[in-house]
């Protein structure tokens, strides 16, 4: 079939090329109408600044010193950084990190796509759907970590008694090496698809209804419609969520904390876990400063170039 109901963009196409640049005039004489939404938008502004500004700023400074609670902060230049390359942690935690982002990318980021496509393609019971495929996301860290224990449990695991009515193996889900970064990429997916799948579903919203019956009408199946209609829709919204996801998934913090503690060994520790246990544990809040900068600086280049690379892709397609 061909693709007769991919969404039109000529009307939007149009807007951009017609597009007139804002004049700096104008900008200064709308100043003083809108003087009243920016007096109410500045307290946000002040607390966006204090809690998260401050911090990025503050964690930048301390990179630079020698930082022991209680103490008196003095100038240590780039020794920080020196001493933190020099740590075998440093490779092994930011390649666990892009394992992990690899193994969330290959299990997790179509999940969330197809159960929107699965619940906006149903005649009845959506909103039931749309509830229960939400409640993950609700339940606290630590009670999920209680309930995904008890199913990797390598004794008497939901998991593993499951397999053994297949005569397979037990399975150590946590600790083996090749098994537990997947097992806790599992536990990520399981808590954070439902809040990415009501965002597809948000946007499936916006495509017209008349679209799909009109396709139905035509004899698309559901499979044409997905290709044709949903997922040319969903592309945007997608690439967005591609470069949340990376992002949430290399600072990941509570699940290995929580189920493997970095183990067994160094297998799932990450930057996060690695600056958390230099911090508070060994109290070194200067090195822990210059792991946070690296990480910062990390997902900038990242997300620097992710964003290059796609609007070259755009401005090929456009």
């Amino acid at each position: 079939m061909n693709a007769p109901y991919a969404l039109d963009t000529e009307q939007a196409t149009t807007a951009k090329k017609h597009r007139q640049p804002i004049k700096l005039s104008s900008l200064r004489a709308a100043l003083p109408r809108q003087l009243t939404a920016y007096l109410f938008l500045l307290p946000a502004l002040l607390l966006f600044a204090l809690f998260a500004w401050l911090p990025i700023l503050s964690s930048i400074q301390m990179s630079f010193q020698n930082v022991q609670l209680g103490g008196t902060p003095t100038w240590a230049g780039l020794d920080n950084f020196e001493l933190m390359l020099r740590d075998p942690v440093f490779g092994t935690a930011w390649k666990n990190s892009l394992e992990f982002a690899s193994w969330s990318l290959l299990l997790g980021y179509f999940v969330p796509v197809v159960i929107a496509i699965l619940v906006r393609e149903m005649r009845h019971g959506k909103a039931f759907f749309r509830i229960v495929y939400f409640l993950p996301t609700v339940v606290p860290a630590a009670v999920s970590v209680i309930i995904w224990r008890f199913i990797y449990d390598p004794d008497g695991g939901v998991l593993n008694e499951l397999l053994a009515q297949f005569g397979i193996a037990r399975q150590l889900w946590l600790q083996d090496v090749a098994l537990a970064k997947p097992a806790l990429v599992v536990v990520m997916t399981w808590a954070g698809f439902g809040t990415t799948a009501l965002i597809y579903l948000a946007s499936l919203q916006d495509v017209s209804q008349e679209l799909f019956e009109a396709a139905e009408l035509d004899g698309a199946t559901p499979f044409q419609r997905i290709i044709h209609i949903s997922l040319p829709h969903l592309y945007p919204v997608m690439s967005l969520m591609f470069v949340l996801q990376v992002i949430a998934v290399v600072q990941v913090f509570t699940e290995p904390f929580l189920l493997t503690n970095g183990g067994p060994g160094r297998e799932t520790l990450t930057p996060a876990m690695n600056i958390y246990n230099r911090a508070f544990i060994r109290m070194d809040m200067g090195y822990a400063s210059a792991w946070s900068v690296s990480m910062i600086l990390v997902l900038l280049v990242f997300s620097l170039i992710y964003r290059y690379v796609n609007s070259k892709l755009m401005a090929n397609t456009d």
